[in-house]
């Protein structure tokens, strides 16, 4: 059996930690962001040390759980590579790559969590099917309470995941759906296929299929869910959000992907817009405490990032592909903007019409 003592990773120089959810066993697994001196930091998994010098697995039952040992744990992270005996300069990269690397990770979970929450609300008022009335192939009757229990939380779903416990991990299965409404005998699943079927839960509440690119499926969503952000200016929960914001002073906020933007000019007063995130290769690091320049009207936001040189690069404004060139704003009328940033669970909220507290 593998020991602890002889694991050499166990010496490596860990950066941050952040979960990932794995649907092939229903978990969510943390993972570790290792400086690998030249080279880039990579994510790997990550393994604890047990009793009697074992290897163990560092999982968690729920999100919610492994986000909690993940920000316990990350401080600490933070202050013993603050204490490493190295330069300044470099010391101040790794920072900015950690801070990058645990933000993409967190960001594409708010996103893909908001998307769901979309879907599941979009199909609110469909049927529900009872266990009794699925179709089901004579292989696959085992799991009619399962795929039941799911549907009526995604009616929408054409292909579901089950299984049944065994032990301390879960079996899995998948089940399809035909034209007809049929669903087919049990498939057995890979990390692959698990994987997909936990994209269909969004996929398929917005009409997509999952063999499609999922890069691109999730573009697509974003631009339909523009449209439900701007449904939310009329919601008093959110009128008195942006009230009371603008009472503090803020002008933008953004969370998920979706920016409120008070536009003074023209008396507009709040409107969404959409932000556009840097490319990766430009190595950047949200700059929370930057302002964005306006010198148009674009439906685009650039939030401010830092490279991982340092250079701290301005927020700005701008139109996407195919919008045609941005109408300029007067010199006169160039604004700088501070922006506050809000977790993730804020938009998630108010996608779900939750009162805002």
């Amino acid at each position: 059996m593998l020991k602890w003592s002889d694991l050499k990773r166990s010496r490596d120089e860990i950066l941050a930690v952040w979960p990932v959810f794995k649907p092939l066993h229903g978990r969510w697994f943390m993972q570790e962001l290792v400086d690998k001196g030249e080279l880039p930091p990579i994510w790997r998994d990550r393994y604890i040390q047990g009793e009697n010098d074992s290897v163990l697995s560092d999982h968690y039952p729920d999100r919610t759980a492994a986000i909690a040992s993940a920000n316990e744990l990350n401080p600490r992270l933070r202050s013993a590579l603050s204490a490493r005996p190295i330069e300044p300069a470099i010391l101040r990269s790794l920072e900015l790559k950690a801070d990058k690397a645990q933000q993409s990770k967190q960001r594409l979970q708010d996103e893909e969590a908001l998307m769901l929450a979309e879907a599941i609300r979009r199909h609110a008022g469909d049927e529900r099917p009872d266990a009794a009335s699925l179709k089901l192939a004579p292989e696959s009757e085992s799991y009619r309470q399962d795929l039941a229990e799911q549907l009526r939380v995604m009616p929408y779903l054409w292909i579901a995941q089950v299984g049944w416990e065994a032990g301390r991990w879960r079996t899995h299965m998948l089940l399809y759906r035909d034209s007809k409404g049929a669903w087919s005998k049990p498939y057995s699943v890979g990390e692959k296929a698990a994987a997909a079927s936990e994209r269909a839960k969004i996929a398929n509440g917005f009409n997509f299929s999952v063999t499609s690119h999922w890069g691109q499926t999730k573009a697509r969503i974003r631009q339909m869910l523009l449209p439900r952000a701007n449904q939310l200016l009329q919601l008093a929960s959110v009128q008195r959000l942006l009230a009371e914001a603008f009472a503090r002073g803020e002008r933008v906020l953004v969370s998920n992907g979706i920016v409120f933007w008070y536009e003074e000019d023209g008396n507009i007063g709040w409107q969404v817009k959409e932000t556009a995130a840097t490319t990766e290769s430009e190595g950047a690091t949200l700059w929370r405490e930057g302002t964005i320049r306006s010198t148009n009207h674009g439906r685009l936001v650039i939030l401010p990032y830092v490279k991982e040189d340092g250079e701290q690069v301005r927020g700005h404004t701008k139109n996407g592909p195919g919008d045609g060139r941005a109408l300029p704003r007067h010199p006169d009328h160039y604004v700088d903007i501070p922006f506050s940033m809000y977790g993730g669970d804020l938009m998630i909220g108010l996608f779900g019409e939750l009162p805002y507290e």
